[in-house]
C-alpha cells in the first residue's frame, strides 16, 4: 500500500471511532469486526452479513474505512427496456462492444458522490422524500428525441417532462445534502478518484455533497465506437419506439471506489491454487484487475483482486472473461413512479446484497417476428474469411504419412490426434503427403468456430472453400454446426488456394476434384464453375500472380452472391485473410516481406470479416462475430522411457 493511502486509512479510522451503532451488530463488534464494516453490510440480510464476513475472513481489507460511491438512475423497464436491451445485443454483435455496454440503459440523474456508510439510510429516506414530492406530477411519457454524432449514439430527453425529472433529482440531492450532514448541493462536487492525495480530499469531506447533473438529460446507447459503425448503429436505434410508454423507476447504486479504473474479470472455470499466492476461482467469481501493475505476472497469468473474498493473488488469464464495469455494482433501493403501484413497492425494493449486472425485469424472450425485423433493418452482405483447422502435418511434421501407413499402404492411427480415418482418393494414401486432412484437434476447433457461429446469429447465405482437403473437411463441419449441411452445397474455388510458391515440389499440387469429394461425402457443388480452375494453378507463381488469382476470385464470388444479404463464408488459408480482403477494402497488395510475416502469425480458425455499405459504395472491415481459439501445445508423451527410463 502507497504512504499516501496508509496515512488516509489512519485518517479515516480515527474519525470513525467512538461512533455508536446499533445494538444488533454488538455481538460482532465484540468478536473484532469494524464498525463500519457492519453498517455497510446491514444493506443485506443478516445471513447474507454472515455469510459475506465468512468469506472476506482473510481479507486484508475488510476493516478498510474508505466508504462506497453512489449514484442515482433513472432506469425504463417493460416494453422499452425489452426494445433497449435488444438494441444492446444486436449492437454488441454486430458492432462489437462499445462503452454503453458496460452499463445496462439509464439515464444519469446524480454522478457518483460518497457517503459514510452509516449514513446510506439517509440516501433510502431521500429517495422516498423525492419522489413522493414529484409522483403526482411525473410524465406517463418521457420524450425521447435520438441524436447522433460520430462518437456518440443517445435519446436526449427534451420538452417540458424533463423539467419534472430535474425537479426530482435536485430533490434528491438536496434532501440528500441535509439527511447525510451536508449544509447545501451547491459545493464542490468530488469526482472519481484514482490516486491516493485526491482519494484523501473525497473521503475525508465532512459532508455528503450530492451533485445533481445539470447537462442535457440523456439515454446513452453507444459511445467511443469505430466511425465505420455509426450508420449501423443508427439502422439499429431506428427500430426503437422512444414513444413507447413504460414505468420508469429511479435506481440508487454503489460501487467500490477502490477498483473504478481496473478491469473487472469473469471467472468462467473453477481453479484451485498450486501456489500459495495464487486465488481460488469459482464460476462467476468477479476479479479486479489493474493494468497497470502486472509486471510481477508471466504470460498467460494476471494480478487481481477477488471480490468474494477480498484476496489479491495471481490468476490464469484464460479461465476468466471480461466484465462489463456494471456487473460488480450493487442495487440498494429503488422507486418506481406508477400511481397503479402501492406505496410499499414505490419506496424500497430492498437491495439484494450482491452485485447487479443488468438492470432486468424478469427475462421474456423474443419472438421470432422481431428479431427478423431487426435484422431486416440492417441488411446487408458481408465476407468471412476463415483459416482452416490445425492439419495433421503441422503437429507431425513432414513424415507424418510414414507414421501412419503400413508396409502395404493402409491407414492406422498412431497418436490420438492422427484423424480416424482418411476419405478414399485416386491417388490412395501417397496423395494425401502434399494435401494433408485434419488432425483430431483440428475437427475439434472447427465444430467449435461453427458452434458459436450458430450461437453468434450469424445468416450463412453461400459458402466457398479452397480446393485443400484440410479446407473442405472445415467449411462442411461448420456447415454441420450451423445446420446448414443438407441445405447449403460448398462451392469450391481454386482461385483462392495457397499460394502455390509454398507448396512443396515444381509441380501443380495433387488436390482431389470436386467429384472425388463428392464421392467421399462432402456436400460440394459438383454444378459450380469456378473462376479460377483448378488446372489453371501454376507451380511456383510470383507473389503478382497470386495477389492477381485471389483478387480475380473474391470479386467473382462477391458478384455471384451479388442479391444475398448475409453472411458469404470464404474457408481458406491464413494468407487468404489478407489476400482476399484488401481487394475488398481498396487497399494495395502488402509487401511481399511483409505478407510472409504475417500470414506466419495467424492462427488456425483465425477471421477476418468485411461488411458492405452499399449508401457510400465501399467495403469496410469489422470485428468477426465469434471470439478467437486460443489454446496450449501437448506433448508427445512416453509412457515406457517414463516409467523405465533414467
Amino acid at each position: 500500500m502507497a504512504a499516501g493511502e496508509t496515512q488516509l486509512y489512519a485518517k479515516v479510522s480515527s474519525r470513525l471511532r467512538g461512533r455508536s451503532t446499533p445494538s444488533l451488530l454488538e455481538p460482532l463488534l465484540a468478536m473484532g469486526f469494524p464498525a463500519h464494516t457492519l453498517c455497510r453490510d446491514t444493506r443485506g440480510t443478516w445471513p447474507a452479513l454472515c455469510c459475506r464476513l465468512r468469506c472476506h475472513r482473510n481479507d486484508p481489507s475488510l476493516d478498510d474505512p474508505i466508504p462506497q460511491e453512489y449514484a442515482l438512475f433513472l432506469c425504463p423497464t417493460g416494453a422499452l427496456l425489452e426494445k433497449l436491451q435488444e438494441f444492446w445485443r444486436e449492437s454488441k454483435r454486430q458492432c462489437a462492444k462499445n462503452r454503453a455496454h458496460e452499463v445496462f440503459p439509464h439515464v444519469t440523474l446524480c454522478d457518483f458522490f460518497t457517503c459514510e456508510d452509516q449514513k446510506v439510510e439517509c440516501l433510502y429516506e431521500a429517495l422516498k422524500r423525492a419522489g413522493d414530492r414529484v409522483l403526482g406530477t411525473f410524465p406517463p411519457a418521457v420524450p425521447l428525441v435520438l441524436h447522433s454524432s460520430i462518437s456518440y449514439l443517445g435519446f436526449f430527453l427534451s420538452g417540458s417532462p424533463t423539467d419534472v425529472i430535474r425537479e426530482f433529482a435536485v430533490t434528491f440531492a438536496t434532501e440528500a445534502s441535509v439527511l447525510a450532514g451536508s449544509p447545501h448541493v451547491s459545493a464542490p462536487h468530488f469526482s472519481i478518484c484514482s490516486q491516493a492525495s485526491s482519494l484523501s480530499h473525497c473521503v475525508l469531506q465532512k459532508h455528503c455533497t450530492v451533485k445533481p447533473c445539470t447537462k442535457q438529460l440523456h439515454l446513452t446507447l453507444a459511445h467511443k465506437f469505430y466511425p465505420h459503425h455509426q450508420r449501423t448503429l443508427e439502422q439499429l436505434a431506428r427500430a426503437i419506439h422512444p414513444g413507447l410508454g413504460c414505468p420508469w423507476t429511479a435506481a440508487l447504486y454503489s460501487r467500490d471506489m477502490r477498483f473504478v479504473h481496473y478491469q473487472t474479470l469473469r471467472a468462467v472455470f473453477q481453479y484451485k491454487p498450486q501456489n500459495v499466492d495464487e486465488l481460488t476461482l469459482s464460476p462467476g467469481d468477479y476479479i479486479f484487475v489493474d493494468p497497470t501493475q502486472q509486471e510481477e505476472a508471466s504470460e498467460g497469468w494476471v494480478i487481481g483482486v477477488s471480490q468474494r473474498t477480498g484476496r489479491r493473488g495471481f490468476l490464469p488469464e484464460n479461465y476468466t472473461d471480461r466484465a462489463s464495469e456494471a456487473d460488480t455494482w450493487v442495487k440498494h433501493r429503488t422507486y418506481t413512479f406508477s400511481l397503479a403501484t402501492d406505496l410499499d413497492s414505490r419506496k424500497d425494493g430492498e437491495g439484494s446484497g450482491r452485485p447487479s449486472a443488468e438492470f432486468h425485469p424478469p427475462q421474456t424472450s423474443r419472438s421470432l417476428s422481431s428479431i427478423q425485423a431487426l435484422q431486416a433493418t440492417v441488411a446487408r452482405r458481408s465476407v468471412l474469411v476463415v483459416r482452416h483447422g490445425e492439419r495433421v502435418d503441422q503437429v507431425f511434421g513432414k513424415s507424418w504419412l510414414q507414421q501412419c501407413s503400413t508396409p502395404d499402404g493402409k491407414y492406422y492411427r498412431p497418436d490420438l490426434n492422427f484423424p480416424c480415418s482418411l476419405p478414399p482418393r485416386s491417388g490412395g494414401i501417397k496423395g494425401f503427403e502434399s494435401d494433408p486432412p485434419l488432425s483430431s484437434c483440428g475437427v475439434f476447433q472447427s465444430r467449435l468456430a461453427g458452434a458459436a457461429l450458430l450461437d453468434s446469429g450469424v445468416r450463412v447465405t453461400s459458402v466457398f472453400t479452397s480446393p485443400a482437403l484440410r479446407c473442405v473437411q472445415t467449411a462442411k463441419l461448420i456447415l454441420e454446426e450451423l445446420k446448414l449441411e443438407k441445405k447449403m452445397k460448398i462451392r469450391v474455388e481454386p482461385g483462392i488456394f495457397e499460394w502455390t510458391k509454398w507448396e512443396a515440389g515444381k509441380a501443380s499440387p495433387a488436390l482431389m476434384s470436386p467429384e472425388e469429394l463428392k464421392e467421399a461425402d462432402f456436400p460440394v457443388d459438383a454444378d459450380y464453375r469456378p473462376a479460377f480452375p483448378l488446372s489453371c494453378l501454376l507451380p511456383a507463381e510470383s507473389y503478382e500472380e497470386y495477389v492477381d488469382r485471389c483478387t480475380a476470385s473474391v470479386r467473382r464470388i462477391v458478384n455471384t452472391c451479388a442479391r444475398d444479404t448475409g453472411v458469404i463464408l470464404i474457408v481458406s488459408h491464413g494468407s487468404a485473410l489478407d489476400s482476399c480482403t484488401r481487394p475488398l477494402l481498396g487497399l494495395p497488395p502488402r509487401d511481399c516481406g511483409d505478407f510472409a510475416q504475417l500470414v506466419r502469425k495467424i492462427p488456425s480458425l483465425g477471421m477476418c470479416f468485411c461488411e458492405e455499405n452499399r449508401e457510400e459504395g465501399k467495403w469496410e472491415l469489422a470485428p468477426p462475430p465469434v471470439k478467437t481459439l486460443t489454446h496450449g501445445s501437448n506433448s508427445a508423451f512416453n509412457w515406457r522411457n517414463w516409467i523405465l527410463g533414467n
